[in-house]
């Protein structure tokens, strides 16, 4: 029989790649959905990898622990991967309860359904390089003190450690990939690298005239997603749970990246860069740069796509959607 895998955040950029990957393995995929009552789930993603169809879409919400052990104990999921979050950043400072509620608490509710529904099944907490905020070492380890800088930070620090604690306190097979900056195609347009490649399709379209951006002089750490999700799985192959840090060992400033993007499709960026600085956060983290040398060593994983390879390939990809 197949082995079954429980998605939370099936409908997100990375679980849709992961989602894509569990079924060229020959996973069954099961992926947990929040739907409200004036809309249906937004499979797009899903339906641009071509998979709609082949994952198995179950309602349910992080916050509701009845329902996450009822799917728990319907499926019976031999890895549970817990990508669901209110991932964006900027909107943590604007809704700082709900964040803690569904990043971190909502770790716990999981686990605990695992606990009580299938304390055998492998679990994986997708932790964020945002733990790191104000960086306490120039490249950043599974070792590196944590210091963050958001509501969303801070949310997603509680969540590493209650799985830490879950791993050690009940014996769970639980592993978190710390993941630094991961992007694609399938990246929501809040996003600064799809804010980016989008604004410069439209502006090479003719349908705007400049990009608005906060502190291009941030540097972060970028690789694919879909390199990212297949160290995810990679993770719960292993015999002994862990966590690492999943990253290039590169850093780029953010103008260095809108460089790219324009370069693609033959634009000057001082043409069209307007910095506005009512974009920048709150508390700025300046610099994300991981070390993947235990991912590598131990799960035998290493980044396949460029930055250039990659941001390219977004833009291109927004260049067909406006066309």
């Amino acid at each position: 029989m197949s082995r079954k895998a429980l998605i939370t955040g099936i409908t997100g950029q990375d679980g849709a790649y992961l989602a894509h990957l569990l079924l060229e393995k020959g996973y069954e995929v099961h992926g947990l959905a929040r739907r409200s009552s004036t809309s249906d789930v937004n499979l797009g993603r899903l339906q641009w990898l071509g998979i709609e169809k082949d994952v198995r879409i179950v309602d349910g919400d992080l916050l509701d622990l009845s329902g996450l052990i009822r799917t728990v104990s319907d499926i019976k999921p031999d890895e549970v991967y817990n990508l669901a979050a209110q991932s964006f950043v900027a909107s943590s400072w604007q809704q700082p309860i709900l964040t803690g509620q569904v990043t971190a608490l909502g770790v716990t509710n999981v686990l605990e359904a695992l606990r009580l529904a299938k304390p055998d099944a492998r679990f994986y907490q997708a932790s964020s390089s945002e733990m790191y905020g104000l960086v306490q070492h120039p490249v950043q380890s599974e070792s590196t003190p944590f210091y963050p800088r958001s509501p969303y930070a801070v949310s997603k620090l509680y969540g590493h450690w209650i799985t830490v604690n879950y791993r050690e306190s009940f014996g769970i097979h639980a592993s978190s990939g710390i993941l630094f900056n991961h992007e694609s195609p399938l990246r929501g347009i809040e996003f600064v690298t799809r804010k980016v490649t989008n604004s410069v399709a439209r502006i090479k379209l003719g349908l705007d005239r400049e990009l608005r951006l906060g502190n291009t002089e941030a540097k972060r750490d970028w690789g694919h997603a879909k390199d990212y999700v297949r160290a995810m799985w990679l993770m719960l192959q292993q015999e002994k749970p862990d966590d690492y840090v999943v990253a290039t060992g590169r850093t780029s400033t953010v103008r260095a990246m809108c460089e790219i993007a324009f370069s693609h499709v033959g634009l000057n960026i001082d043409d069209y860069l307007v910095i506005d600085p009512k974009l920048y956060r709150p508390a700025e983290v300046e610099i994300l740069l991981g070390d993947p040398s235990k991912a590598l060593n131990i799960l035998g994983w290493e980044p396949t796509v460029t930055l250039e390879e990659m941001i390219c390939e977004m833009v291109d990809a927004d260049l067909n959607r406006f066309s």
